[in-house]
Parts: structure tokens; sequence; C-alpha cells
């Protein structure tokens, strides 16, 4: 109840985030002073209202609300506010040493108490993001069939063909925002984990609240469970999805299609439907199939290109000029994320984030080149030249048009064969050099040294995962460049001290993008993805960099701000759907950043009448 006797629940209803998606649980349209009504079927209370993840607050239950809600002899007579619970359970997690353990403590909080769990995960970001998800989800889903307690999301299986919308049905919301489906065929770069996969919807959801402030209450994972062909699955007793080899071709497309017609007739159409570590056969495929038709978004495709892009953009400061005046030549198109590496991940890094290097090549050079016909006014085709490829074979040449897989034939320049990164190096002369390979070691000294005699601050991305598997690590670079490079990388390193100079290295992390990303397109109602989109979400990233981030070396900014970065992203986002015809929230809101941070979930508690 407000100050002046309002209740949340009296207030006049109005029309949600979005332009249409309704605030059941009032979590939009109340102030923290509000009083709200803890609504599941009827009025939780006692018993029902502490196993409630959505209005449980523990031992910070008033008095007045103890007496209210029959809570009298449920809880102990202590009075705990938010603040004091979580530096109880920080400290909790701090006493674990298997980071498997935080995850799972994580996990059992926010099954008991949700505005807890986020208010722990947003004050505390930079700590417990490695734990929520990257690099250790990648160990809870290997473990998934072992550690599973109760469901998390939506398990939709080729026994639910025919029948998906009703399927849809049964899960408890109805005003759903955003859903990150995935089908388990590529997790992380650990290779086929089947229905295990959940772990990763459901960990990318909670960023999606946590750093973008979407409501959890309109956050929906999905697991499309086709079967695995993972031996090791299969044999497991304990697995919790299909034991059957994948369905492919047909019988795996009309699965899909009816999820996706399903969720459009179910939600509507301006649902956000990301789809998440498929495989890359299939990921392509299904971006291009759907995104005319849906409100649809790749992160390991289109994200992974936004981050690499804004630190580039970010970097400009550092090393001059403009973006089309700098040439960019990629170690790695493809190739290399086959079989063999991805059972030599498996075994041998099994708890490691590993980009998806298909996507993360050919993608990033694809938005670069975008930016750069944007700022020239040139065709595509004239942008494209600007950048270069290096595959296993050498670097992409014209000459090897015949032989190329079709991913790479855009990249495909005159010049002579080149069998090697560093003959590479010293024939195109880049002054941005970006790994994307999967393969560690690979930028030698020889080729940073290279770099550095015809650069005077060479631009270096080593964005391969995990840390073994950088083309080399940040002391490395610092070092061979003597102090000159600017280095970002996929994998966090620690600080580096070279003649008595401290650099940092900025981490290319999707987290900064897809928050926001998804926060844009949702207060504009926007009701289809154009790459313009992830451009302007680029942009306000790189314009987030202080100077007392460039100081220290760094083209991203810190981490602890990625709520406001997220409101910034989704700002400038929101400002594009607008501009290309493609929002559909009327009228547009005057300051669309303030909009964006009104519309962020906060995790407070709120007090009970």
């Amino acid at each position: 109840m407000a100050s002046n006797g309002v209740s949340v629940l009296d207030m006049e209803k109005k029309s949600g985030v979005g332009g249409g998606v309704e605030d059941v649980y009032g979590e939009d349209s109340a102030t923290e002073d509000q009083l709200v009504t803890p609504w599941t079927v009827s009025v939780a209370s006692g018993y029902t209202l502490l196993r409630d993840p959505h209005h449980n607050k523990g031992l910070a239950f008033s008095e007045k609300e103890r007496d209210a809600h029959y809570l009298r002899g449920l809880l102990p007579p202590a009075v705990l506010d938010q603040d004091l619970q979580e530096k109880r359970l920080m400290h909790n997690l701090r006493q674990y040493e298997v980071p498997l353990q935080r995850y799972m403590a994580m996990m059992d909080l926010q099954e008991r108490n949700e505005r807890l769990f986020y208010k722990l995960l947003i004050d505390n970001v930079e700590e417990l993001l490695p734990v929520v998800y990257t690099p250790t989800v990648g160990e809870a889903c290997q473990k998934y069939g072992s550690i599973f307690r109760r469901p998390q999301g939506l398990y939709i299986s080729l026994k639910e063909k025919g029948k998906i919308l009703e399927v849809l049905k049964n899960w408890p919301e109805r005003s759903i925002q955003v859903i990150v489906v995935t089908d388990g065929e590529r997790i992380l770069g650990l290779g086929d984990l089947g229905c295990q996969g959940m772990g990763i919807p459901v960990g990318k959801l909670s960023l999606y609240t946590a750093l973008g402030g979407l409501r959890p209450s309109a956050c929906l994972p999905v697991t499309i469970d086709v079967g695995t062909n993972n031996e090791q699955l299969l044999k497991d007793e304990f697995y919790i999805g299909l034991k059957q080899r994948r369905a492919t071709g047909r019988e795996y497309a009309e699965l899909l299609h009816e999820f996706m017609c399903a969720v459009k007739q179910n939600y509507g159409e301006k649902v956000l439907i990301q789809f998440e570590d498929f495989a890359n056969h299939n990921a392509f495929e299904l971006l291009s199939k759907y995104s005319r038709t849906h409100l649809v978004f790749n992160d390991d495709i289109q994200g992974t290109a936004s981050v690499v892009l804004a630190g580039l953009i970010a970097a400009l400061k550092l090393v001059g000029g403009s973006l089309p005046e700098h040439t960019f030549l990629f170690l790695g198109a493809g190739e290399w994320d086959g079989p063999t590496l991805a059972q030599y991940r498996l075994k041998h890094f099994p708890w490691r984030l590993s980009l998806p290097y298909q996507f993360a090549g050919t993608g990033i050079a694809e938005l670069i080149a975008l930016e750069i016909s944007k700022q020239t006014k040139a065709p595509l085709e004239e942008a494209r030249k600007k950048i270069w490829l290096v595959d296993s074979k050498g670097l992409i040449v014209h000459s090897r048009m015949e032989s190329l897989q079709h991913f790479k034939k855009p990249w495909a320049h005159e010049h002579k064969p080149i069998s090697s990164l560093l003959d590479a190096v010293k024939s195109i002369k880049p002054t941005v050099l970006i790994g994307s390979s999967g393969v560690g070691k690979t930028f030698t000294k020889e080729v940073v040294e290279a770099m550095t005699a015809f650069n005077k601050k060479p631009l270096i991305l080593a964005l391969s995962n995990p840390t073994s598997q950088s083309e080399c690590t940040a002391e490395e670079a610092y070092t061979w460049s003597k102090g000159r490079a600017i280095y970002a990388s996929g994998s966090p390193f620690d600080p580096v001290e070279y003649n008595g100079k401290l650099f940092v290295p900025g981490q290319a992390n999707n987290a900064y993008i897809f928050p926001g990303f998804g926060l844009g397109l949702i207060i504009s109602g926007a009701i289809r993805v154009h790459d313009d989109m992830l451009l302007a979400a680029s942009e306000a990233l790189a314009a987030q960099v202080t100077q007392e981030n460039y100081d220290k070396g760094l083209i991203y900014p810190p981490f602890r701000d990625i709520r406001k970065i997220s409101a910034h992203i989704a700002a400038n986002v929101a400002a594009k759907a607008y501009q290309l015809g493609l929002a559909s929230r009327l009228p547009r809101p005057q300051n669309l950043f303030q909009y964006a941070e009104s519309c962020m979930y906060s995790p407070l508690y709120r007090i009970y009448r």
C-alpha cells in the first residue's frame, strides 16, 4: 500500500512492458514502499507462503506479516532484514571450495527465495557470474542428471510432437517475454549433452533478470529433447532425457517448427526467442528460417559479434583512426571445431567455456563489415575487403574458392596463397589481430613481434576459451609487444605488471550485450531483430568505457556497472527499433534510458498486507 493508502492491486490496470504484457505480480507498477498481495492460486499464507519462491522472504518476514499470514511458529523468532540475509549467504557461499557446490547452493536459493537470489547476484555480480553461468554451468550440465532436484523449465521432447501448444500451457506463467531454448547438441563447446543442457537456458535467463532487469516470471527456459548421440549419456542409468539417437532431417525440422508456431500462438508476436548452443549446422539454418517471421536472436552468432565489435570501437580511442581505416586479420574460420577437438576439450577441460568458433570468426567479421559499410556508405562486398581470414590451410584467397565452405567464400580476396599465420601477418600488415581458432599458443612471440613492428599500438584479441586454448595470454601479449599491445580475451586473465605499469586485460563477455539487447527489444515492443540493432548495441557498450578504463588499457567497462550499461544498450536498441519502424509500443517514451531503468526488476522485498 502506498503512502496514500492505495494498494498496487487497486491501481488502474495499464499495459505492461513491451505493450501488452500484464504485470501479474505488481513488480513493475509497485514501488518498494507499496504493498503487494502474494497471490498464487489464492492468497499465499502459512506453510504455502514459505514454499513459494516468488513471495518467500524467510526470516525477513516482519512481526506484522507473521501474524497476518499465519507464520507464527513456522519461523524462528529472529527477524533479519534482506541485507543481513545477503551477508550471511555470501559468507556461507565463500566456505565452499568446489565451484559446483556454490552453483547448487545458488540454485537451491533460487528455488526457495527468488528475490534474495537476485539480490545476491546483482550485488555480487563479478564474484557470482562465474558460479551461476560459465564456467561452472558447464560442469553442472554434465552432471545434471545427478544433481537434478526439481524442474526449472519446460522439457519438450519427441513424445510431445503434435501437442506442444498444450505443453506450453502447462507452464504456470502466462505473460512470457523471453524464451531461451536449446537442443543440447553443442553445450559450451563440451559437445552433445542432450536433455542435460537445460542448465544453459536456466543460467542465461538468470542473467536476463539480474543484468537486464527482466521479470523472472516473464522468462521461460526450454529444452528441446530430440535424443542424444553421446554414448556415455545413452548408457547412463541416471540420464534424464530420451535414450535414443538424435532425430535429424524432417523429423527434427517438424518438431522445431511446431514449437516456433506454438510459441507465437500462445505468447504472441513480441516474445523473444533466443536460440542457445545449437550445433553449427542447425544454428544458422534456424536463425535464417525464422528471423523473418519471429523475434529471434542467437547469442553465439550475434551476441559474440556485437560484444567484440564494441571492444573494437572502444579501442579506436587508444589506437587512433576510424574503423574503416583499419585492417583486420582473423585466425580461425570454423573448421577446427570438429569432433576431434570437441572430444579433446570434453576430456581435458570439462569445466570451461568454449566459444562456438565458426560463429565467432565469420559472425564477428560480418558485423565489422556491416559497421564499415554503414560508416563509409560503401557496399558490403567492398567493406569485406578490409577483413582477412586464416584457416587451417592458410590465408583464405580467391584461388581457393572452389574448395571453400560456403561461409568462407565471401572472405576470399585476391592475394597470393600464404600457408602460415606469421607470413600472413607480415604480408597483410593488419592493425587488428583476432583469434577465434580454439587452438592455444598460436599467437606466438614472432607473430606478436611482427604486429608490433608496424603498429604503434597493435590490437590483439585472443578470444578462444578455455584459458589453455587462448591464442596467447595477457602476459605474453604485453611482454612480447613491450607493453604496447591493446589486449582483450575470451577467458579472464589477471592484471599484468610490465616495466612498472599495471595492465588490466579486458574480457569480451557476451553477458555485456544480450541482457540489455533483450530489454531493448521488449521495452520497444520490437517484432523483429535487425542487424542495425546489433550495431546500436555495440556502439552503446563502447560508449560506456571511461577515460579511467582507457588509462588501464581496458576496452570494456567494469562489470560491476552492468545494470546501467544494460539500460544504455536497451535505450540504443529501442531507439533503433523505432527508427526502423519495427517497434510496436506507442507512443515512444520520451527518454528511453530512463524508461529502460524504470522497467527493470527490483529484487528488494515487498511489504505484504
